[in-house]
């Protein structure tokens, strides 16, 4: 657990039982390093000296009438979907997601009058595609969660008497911060390393004769645009135009990641599994009538139904092993947004004893097919040889955990990593043996609509 040393450099635990929080509490006991975690023994033993208070969670009704997303847009950690919101502020940790952060997070549980998933100790996290890459989880000071009953909670990471007033007016003087917070963008200049024209035919192309030839049964490629702006872009600006545009979308701001996610990788409240992956597009109509034809011929293209199956059997495949029981839907429905209709399905498991926590789940299915491919080792190492300029967060898991292992995580789609000097924005396309490489471009340029539309407004 690497932490803001600043403000918990130093947690005391056993010497004994280093898992025990009862002997972590006691003040006789040894002193581990988070700051030096990735130290050897030898040299935590050097460095951990200091006595310090155990650091908690403490979980409270909240009763103030503050908007949760408002404060998230703000503060830059915001997972929101379906009613149910939580965003942070302030950084009291960073967490390894493949280590041991279900044990961490667990560590830092106290006080909690809500008890219901998303209370106590909460991370959230972008993570990237490649699963070899670093990554991280933010742990932060104050999270304030919403849930789809109405019941809202503040909870506050520290090592003494929780202020809960003054955690309340830290987060309304945040929620209530006027934006954009400086100087909007005046000038836009998009960069591309390859012209629509060359991806089509030097990515698109050679890809989808590959997968003719057999070498695998889908891949999943797209393109990357960089934007580049005269000022800073305000991300609570570009959340609030996602929300609105995008109300049925998972809306999500972290690490400078933000979007609207039509596509709910996995989610984890007690011991059921939900997935909804998607596989298969069509661009709407602004005609009623157009617009239901799209839809109709969505549903009964051979092409986009056979993607789709990929995406369902191979979920469903890997979700078997973690559960007692789990099916799906038995036709994909379709999943309407404003610029674009996805073929969907329902996937939904109960989980066996003991249940798999969130992020085990995220493990094992991330990328699916509907953003890699199948197989998944091939695809993936296709991904890496045409498109050569690497995804960062893009396509990545997108989401939260908390101490008992309840989370949800969206796969990261219509989004965009933001920078001081503007945004990195990608869209992609599932190809198959039948794809037509020309519907493939248009269909990138669609799904570019969502975030650029939100960013590049005068």
């Amino acid at each position: 657990l690497v932490t803001n040393s600043s403000q918990l450099g130093y947690v005391a635990r056993s010497a004994t039982t280093p898992n025990s929080r009862s002997e972590s509490a006691s003040m006789s006991a040894a002193m581990v390093c988070f700051t030096h975690s990735v130290c050897q023994p030898a040299t935590r033993r050097r460095c951990c000296t200091r006595r310090v208070a155990v650091v908690q969670a403490s979980t409270f009704r909240l009763d103030h009438d503050i908007d949760p997303i408002a404060f998230g847009a703000r503060s830059g950690l915001l997972w929101t979907h379906g009613g149910f919101t939580l965003a942070g502020m302030g950084e009291v940790a960073r967490i390894d997601p493949r280590g041991a952060a279900q044990v961490q997070l667990a560590e830092l549980a106290g006080r909690d009058e809500v008890l219901i998933a998303g209370t106590g100790p909460v991370a959230f996290g972008a993570l990237p595609f490649d699963t070899t890459a670093a990554a991280t989880l933010v742990v932060p000071e104050i999270v304030v969660g919403r849930n789809i009953d109405g019941r809202r909670w503040i909870t506050v990471v520290g090592d003494g008497p929780v202020d809960i007033a003054a955690a309340v007016d830290r987060v309304q003087a945040v929620a209530q911060r006027p934006v954009p917070s400086g100087p909007q963008p005046t000038r836009y200049d998009m960069i591309s390393a390859l012209t629509p024209e060359q991806w089509r035919d030097d990515v698109l192309t050679v890809g989808r004769n590959r997968v003719r030839a057999g070498e695998l049964r889908k891949v999943v490629l797209a393109r990357r645009v960089d934007v580049r702006t005269d000022h800073p872009v305000d991300t609570a600006i570009v959340v609030e135009r996602l929300r609105q545009t995008f109300g049925s979308a998972i809306v999500f701001s972290v690490d400078g990641f933000v979007g609207a996610s039509p596509e709910l990788l996995v989610s984890r409240l007690g011991d059921v599994v939900r997935a909804h992956p998607l596989a298969g597009t069509a661009a709407r109509s602004s005609e009623p009538a157009a617009d239901a034809r799209l839809a109709a011929a969505l549903v009964a293209s051979s092409k986009d139904r056979w993607e789709h199956r990929i995406t369902i059997d191979w979920l469903l495949e890997n979700l078997l092993p973690f559960c007692s029981y789990v099916d799906a839907e038995p036709e994909p429905s379709i999943v309407s947004l404003a610029n674009v209709h996805h073929l969907g399905t329902l996937v939904e498991g109960r989980l066996s004893h003991p249940a798999a926590s969130v992020l085990e789940l995220v493990d094992a299915l991330h990328p699916t097919p509907a953003v890699g491919g199948d197989p998944q080792s091939l695809a993936v190492a296709m991904i890496g040889e045409l498109e050569r300029t690497g995804r960062g967060n893009y396509a990545g898991p997108t989401g939260w955990v908390d101490a008992a292992g309840n989370g949800a995580f969206a796969v990261g789609l219509r989004s965009g990593q933001f920078t001081p000097d503007g945004a990195t924005v990608f869209a992609g396309v599932g190809v198959v043996a039948d794809s037509d490489p020309e519907a493939e471009l248009a269909e990138t340029r669609t799904k570019f609509q969502a975030i650029l539309g939100a960013l590049l407004r005068p």
